[in-house]
This record gives C-alpha cells, structure tokens and sequence, in this order.
C-alpha cells in the first residue's frame, strides 16, 4: 500500500509545473509562491486615532509628529476632494529618514505604515525592514533576486531600508549595490499604488546615496529629519521602563542616572535611546547579581521592595559594563580668604 502523500508536496510538485508552463523568471521561486499563499493575512486595522494616540506618547520627537500628521491630513484631505469629483494631486510617499541610530526611525515608519492603512493608502499596512545584507547578493544575479524578493513580502505595506547609503558603491570597487538600487527604482515605479520605500540612515551619507543615482531625489521628495534625543528626553525614556516594569530607583540614584546620560550625551552616541534601553537591561543584571550574592540574605528572604529597588552601584556598574561612565560630579568652588575678595571686588 502506498504512503499518503503530504498535500503541501502535492501543491509543490502542482505549483512546479504550473512554473515551467508559465515559464515564470528565476526570481519567482517555488517556495516564494507557496509562502504567500499560505501567508497569514493581516489582522483588523486600528483605529488612526489609535494609532496617532501611540505616536503622540512617543518621547519628544515633536517635529517628527508634526511633519507625521501633515502627510496623513494630506491624504486625508486629498480623499475628501476625490469623493466630491475633484482631482487628486499625485504626491509621492517614498520618504528619507535622515538621524542618528536609536532615535526612533523604525519605531515612526511602522506607526506611519498602520496610518497609510487606516487611511486606505495600504492594503496590509505591514512594515518589512532591511538593510543591504537583505538586497544585495555576492554574485551576478543574486542581487536582483534578493531585492525582488523582499519588494514582494513589502507589498501593500512600507519597506523600510535602514542604512541605505551602504548601498552606494566604493570607489573603485566592483559592487551590486546600485543593482539593487536601479530594480528598487523600476519596482517602485511597477507597484506604485502597492509600496512605500522609506530610506534611512546618517544625514551627510545619506545626501550622498540620494546622488548616486539620477532617480532617487525625485522618487524620494520628502525628508524627515529625527533629531538627537536631549538628556531630558533619555531620562523619561528611562524612567518609563522603570513604571513600566514596576521598578524603582533608591533615595539619590536619579543624580547618577542623569550623570550617566549626560555623559554619553556628549559623545558619539548622543541622543541614542537604545543606550536607555540597554542602560537599564544592564541595571536590571547588576541588581540580580548583587542580590543573588548577598550572604547575608537567601533569595526567599527578599521582600517587594528587594525585588523592586535599583542603587546607585547598580547604575554605575551597568554603565560600566557598556562602557560608560558618569559625567564627573562638579567641584564646589573653593572658598576664598577675605584678602582675595577685597583683592578682586570693584572698589578694591
């Protein structure tokens, strides 16, 4: 008696022959066919009030919500002209996210992705991120492959490219990087009702990657710059983590926390909330370890507030292990004698 077969190998070996009668291009693979049928379809929209009420919680970043908002009304009010029989104005939607990593660019293109769905742009409303390891192949041909590839999971929602001035070639160097430039440029033209490109990354760089090709400025028309998150912004974002996960910060370890952020504030990494974030994953490390090794208590004897309480060590150890340290404590000025304040007053 014959084993029975699978029935998604039947629907390979159907999809395998319907393939080589179609003569469907190498791009169009089997398994890519065979993912989107049986691709889940997307839940119910939210509400845009939801949605906006999420990016109006969002941390600072006010020009970036004003700037969000404008392009939703735009389209909002371009649909109320077409439902009263007057011409639409043909705006593109393809955006530049020009900033530094960790200031929130992902977390508004997802957002803004769930707006064009709730307005009717976007089918799906889904948010497909890469970078150039996602597009570009190591070898002649892959690279238009990789990146047809990706533009057909982003349909009907945003492809966000992080990164993307990695895409313009080396001098001097042989790269498939403006391969798969040019196969974006021609898709997004193909699915121009389906897709929204957004590209990301470093403001100087990415002026460059916008000139290596004839086609990108005016495909990507609109620029939406995030700016550096301040010392104040990194401390509510901070904080927000601590009420979020019921934790609490000792009598005097706020000083050290804004010490820490004011610190890497003025490096490099300035206004990058993701060091928040993993500033207090580290604290949450230091505070278990120096609970776990006190001698003097078993982990059954902690108490809530044990459990729930970071210290200035805590702080300063995780800053430690990510390779920071406080910004230094100011000096008191050093008292003067009273020959020096005669020497230096205005009637003296």
């Amino acid at each position: 008696m014959a084993a029975s077969r699978n029935p998604l190998d039947e629907l390979r070996e159907t999809l395998g022959h319907l393939a080589e009668q179609l003569k469907l291009p190498g791009s169009e693979r089997i398994d890519d066919r065979v993912s989107e049928l049986f691709s889940a379809r997307p839940g119910p929209a939210r509400p845009l009030s939801e949605v906006q009420a999420e990016l109006d919680a969002l941390v600072g970043l006010d020009t970036v919500k004003e700037q969000v908002r404008a392009l939703v009304a735009l389209l909002q009010i371009q649909a109320r002209r077409k439902a009263h029989g007057l011409p639409e104005v043909a705006t593109s939607q393809h955006l530049v996210f020009l900033g530094n990593p960790g200031t929130g660019k992902t977390t508004v293109a997802r957002l803004l992705a769930e707006m064009y769905r709730a307005v009717g742009l976007l089918q799906k409303g889904h948010l497909v991120e890469v970078d150039r390891s996602g597009l570009v192949g190591q070898y002649v041909g892959e690279t238009a492959i990789k990146t047809d590839r990706v533009i057909r999971r982003a349909l009907d929602g945003v492809l966000f490219i992080d990164e993307a001035y990695a895409l313009t070639p080396e001098a001097g160097r042989i790269d498939f990087g403006p391969e798969a430039i040019e196969v974006l440029l021609k898709r997004m033209e193909d699915h121009r009702h389906r897709l929204v490109v957004i590209v990301a990354g470093y403001p100087r760089l990415m002026e460059s990657f916008l000139l290596s090709n004839p086609g990108l400025r005016s495909r990507f028309a609109r620029e939406i710059t995030f700016p550096d998150y301040s010392v104040d912004a990194l401390e509510t974002i901070f904080r927000q983590m601590l009420v979020q996960h019921e934790y609490a910060l000792e009598p005097g370890a706020d000083q050290m926390l804004r010490r820490i952020l004011a610190n890497v504030h003025a490096g490099e990494d300035s206004g990058n909330a993701r060091f928040a974030r993993t500033l207090f994953e580290q604290a949450l490390n230091r505070q278990a370890l120096r609970l776990s090794l006190d001698t003097e208590r078993s982990l059954d004897a902690l108490d809530r507030d044990d459990v729930m309480m970071l210290t200035t060590d805590d702080l300063v150890e995780a800053a430690q292990a990510l390779g920071e340290e406080p910004e230094p404590e100011p000096q008191p000025e050093p008292e003067r004698t009273s020959w020096w304040r005669w020497l230096i007053s205005p009637s003296g």
